[in-house]
Order: C-alpha cells, then sequence, then structure tokens
C-alpha cells in the first residue's frame, strides 16, 4: 500500500485498487496533475482493498479503519478479483455508499453486467493513450469528487424552496 499527498487543502481520498504499476502510475499522474486528491492510496490487490477500507482481520478492533470518497476498481486482481471486493463494499451499509468506479481493459459484456449487478457506479474501459486516460480519469475526478452529492452531505450554499 503506497500512500501519495499533494498539496491540495481538499480533504479528498481515492483508493486505486490497481495490479498493473504503469496504469496505477498514468491514473496517479493524471489526478495530480488535474488536482484533485489531497491524498491517494493505491494497493495492489483486493486483499489489500479489502483489508484497507475494512481493517485486517487480525487486528482486534480495526475493522472499518479508512473510508475513501471515490473506489477506482480494476477487476483483473491477483489474491480477489475486483467484483468480490465491489460485492463486499456494495453488501456492507457502511460502504455501500462509497462510489465505486470499475477502471478496467475488459470489455467483456458479462464484466459490465455482473459489475452493474454488484452495484458499480459506472464502468470505464481504460483508454491505452495517456491523453485519453487523462482526460478519462478528469472527468471521473471531477464527477464523483466535486459535482457529486452522496447521501448525508449537505448541499453549500443557501437552500432553495
Amino acid at each position: 500500500m503506497k500512500n501519495f499527498d499533494s498539496p491540495s487543502s481538499a480533504p479528498l481520498e481515492i483508493l486505486l485498487v490497481e495490479d498493473n504499476s504503469r496504469d496505477a502510475e498514468m491514473a496517479m499522474r493524471a489526478l495530480k496533475k488535474n488536482n484533485l486528491t489531497n491524498r491517494l492510496v493505491w494497493v495492489k490487490d483486493g486483499a489489500e482493498a479489502i483489508d484497507y477500507i475494512f481493517g485486517r482481520p487480525d487486528t482486534p478492533g480495526a475493522f472499518f479503519s479508512a473510508r475513501p470518497k471515490l473506489v477506482l476498481l480494476d477487476l483483473k486482481l491477483p489474491k480477489v478479483d475486483g467484483l468480490e471486493v465491489l460485492a463486499r463494499l456494495k453488501r456492507d451499509p457502511r460502504t455501500r455508499n462509497i462510489p465505486v468506479v470499475v477502471l478496467t481493459s475488459s470489455r467483456e459484456e458479462t464484466d459490465i453486467v455482473r459489475s452493474y449487478q454488484a452495484g458499480v457506479n459506472s464502468y470505464i474501459v481504460k483508454p491505452v493513450n495517456f491523453e485519453k486516460f487523462t482526460e478519462a480519469v478528469n472527468l471521473l475526478g471531477l464527477y464523483w469528487l466535486l459535482l457529486n452529492r452522496p447521501p448525508g452531505k449537505p448541499l453549500p450554499g443557501p437552500v432553495a424552496d
């Protein structure tokens, strides 16, 4: 697990679950370039993602150790695959409202259908071109971190009738 801090003052957190270091580096560069994250945590497999969010089973009292604002999740992961990570997040009432975006190279219809059945918020096929990848990650970050309003978060400004 790697933590990456940027000078931004926004208290945003993204959990990047990606086993391919080249794809992870591209995603991290794109997010930092667009100043969308104050704290980014990168884990390399599904087991690490589950441990990061829910705590390690061998650590009493550490359950639910972190709650990211957004999860960028690859599907083809070692140890625990992305669909199981997604299912676990969406089953638990404490994490089911965290937006999860599948960011994967899989174009298989069965993966798309299974992801939506498990509760994914969005399914994005990774572009191989860095500029397109940067643009896609920028749009994801802008929408899910800055524009989307999750439950329990007050709207800024005066209340309209």
